[in-house]
Order: C-alpha cells, then structure tokens, then sequence
C-alpha cells in the first residue's frame, strides 16, 4: 500500500497521520513512501549518515525488527529513505516511535 501520509518522528502513539511536518516542533520531516502490516518506508528530509546509522543500529538490534537500513541517492539531490521491517505482530510506526523516544531520552539528557 503506497501512502503519501508524513509522520512526525517524536509522535508517541504509533499512528501513522496527514499533514505536513518540518522543524518547528523539533520533529524530522518524514514522508511516509509505504506502509504495511510489518513494513514501513520513509523519505526523511534534512538528516546526514550520523543520526541515520544510530537509528539503523537500535532498530536492528531491537527484537521485533527483521530489517532496518537507509538508502541514500544523490546526496546533493535526493532525500535518504529509511526501510524497517518487523517480525510477527509488531507495527513497524511503533516500534520507530520506542526507538526515536528513547534516543531523544538519552541526547536530552547530554549535557556539554
């Protein structure tokens, strides 16, 4: 199923919703591409290969992923798509949403 929804990163309920997002409330804007039962396949504007691996590596670590990775096109031109894909019963949106949450417990808690 093909969508153009956009989920914000920071949303705490799992429920992929319309509009558009940008930085003004500290989320990433995120063009939903896809989203099925345990896959789900986004256009994430404006971040580099940093955050993208972090996210990459907790997604693949965490249980009810089988697949997480990005994909960057013409680094000048084209946004990097990120693909996760979860195993048995777990929603892939949920699953993202425990990640990013728990990334943003932990950079809010860094202090310089």
């Amino acid at each position: 199923m093909n969508t153009t929804s956009q989920i914000p990163a920071s949303q705490d309920d799992g429920k992929v919703q319309d509009g558009e997002v940008g930085r003004q409330d500290d989320n990433m804007p995120v063009k939903v591409l896809i989203h099925d039962k345990n896959e789900l396949r986004l256009r994430i504007t404006g971040e580099s290969h940093t955050a993208l691996q972090i996210l990459r590596d907790r997604l693949n670590n965490h249980k009810s992923v089988d697949y997480a990775n990005y994909f960057i096109g013409h680094p000048d031109l084209d946004p990097p798509e990120f693909y996760i894909r979860t195993t048995g019963k777990a929603k892939p949106e949920a699953v993202l949403n425990e990640i990013v949450s728990g990334l943003s417990g932990e950079f809010d808690s860094l202090t310089l």
